[in-house]
């Protein structure tokens, strides 16, 4: 009997361990499954913002009667302490839609109208005439140099460059890289002295700007020259004629001459002179480079005194121009106009065999 009842105990003890070790399977197959972080088994925490240290809030136990009477009073003394404001509701009526939307539109039309009364007025063309000679063992340098000035000028500008035909193409490939507009002029005539060579270059200028009816001002600009570029902005104010004085530079003496007009405000009521040849004429006291012209003066002979049966080769053009500069002087102007007193236009005569000064 004893025997059997042991069996019968073992037999329960391992019937409860395998219902133990099933039961604790089951719960850890289905904890598997369950989502991260979380627990089948686990209680709800309450988070709270309110620290260890917070003071405690201090709770009053009233009757709702004594809860209700107090809310009155505080809501009442609320509205009492409160300006009243009245906001107006009126709406706009159609009439007066339509006179805002009226006035709106005059408006605009009145700027637009004014808008279209303001007068562009552009920057005036700018023919800067520039004659060379093959002699000039330094043109092609002093063609780039007066490249560089050119290209600051702001547009319109038209440089015209005159030189004796030739088999070289030195020039021609000089002014192709220039980005300036430009217009190449050749001759075919040979000259022995150098006067008479730049005379008749810039006679070949000005019959193609007579011809072509090219409006702007001219201005005779040799390879020597030196500019300030403030000069261009002073020149396309010139109306008829204008006048200003140069600094004569030489390498071989330590000095430097003035050439040009004496002015009173913008009126000239003399001129310097030098000892040195002036290239223009030897009884002139006007350089080929200190003064401009409107080239309109060209396309109206008779209206500018000019016999309309005289003919551009014979090299009257260019001394024309230059008998008005002295003549017209109710039309000629000083620049800079306060006085002619600031120096643009300096001319650097480097001495080189045969060069232009």
């Amino acid at each position: 009997m004893g025997t059997v009842e042991r069996s019968k105990k073992k037999v329960q003890l391992y019937n409860k361990a395998i219902f133990h070790f099933f039961l604790c399977f089951v719960m850890g197959f289905f904890t598997g499954f369950a989502p991260t972080g979380k627990s089948l088994f686990s209680r709800p925490v309450v988070a709270s913002n309110r620290s260890a240290f917070s003071p405690q809030s201090l709770s009053l136990s009233l009757s709702p009667s004594q809860a209700r009477t107090q809310s009155d009073s505080f809501n009442t003394s609320l509205l009492d302490e409160t300006p009243i404001v009245a906001i107006p509701t009126k709406s706009k009526s159609k009439s007066e839609f339509e006179f805002e939307f009226e006035s709106e539109f005059e408006f605009e039309h009145e700027r637009l109208t004014n808008l279209e009364k303001v007068e562009l007025i552009p920057n005036r063309l700018i023919i800067v005439v520039t004659p060379t000679s093959v002699k000039d063992r330094l043109r092609a340098v002093h063609l780039r140099r007066l490249t560089n000035t050119l290209r600051l000028v702001p547009p319109p500008l038209l440089w015209m460059v005159v030189e004796q035909k030739s088999n070289s193409a030195r020039v021609s490939e000089i002014l192709r890289k220039t980005g300036i507009m430009y217009r190449h002029l050749v001759f075919k005539e040979n000259f022995t002295d150098f006067e008479a060579e730049m005379d008749h270059q810039r006679n070949l200028a000005l019959n193609h700007i007579e011809h072509h009816r090219l409006s702007g001002i001219v201005h005779f600009a040799g390879l020597s020259n030196v500019y300030d570029l403030s000069f261009f902005d002073e020149i396309r104010a010139i109306e008829v004629f204008g006048t200003w004085p140069m600094a004569m530079l030489s390498a071989n003496k330590k000095m430097v001459m003035i050439e040009g007009p004496v002015c009173d405000s913008s009126e000239v009521v003399g001129w310097h002179l030098s000892n040195m040849n002036n290239l223009t004429d030897t009884s002139s006291p006007v350089h080929i480079s200190s003064f401009a012209f409107n080239s309109s003066i060209l396309w109206d002979p008779e209206r500018w005194g000019r016999s309309s049966s005289v003919q551009d080769t014979s090299q009257n053009t260019i001394k024309f121009v230059k008998k008005e500069v002295l003549e017209e002087e109710t039309k000629l102007i000083g620049i800079p106009a306060k006085g002619c007193s600031k120096i643009m236009l300096w001319n650097l005569h480097i001495p080189t065999p045969n060069a232009q000064r």
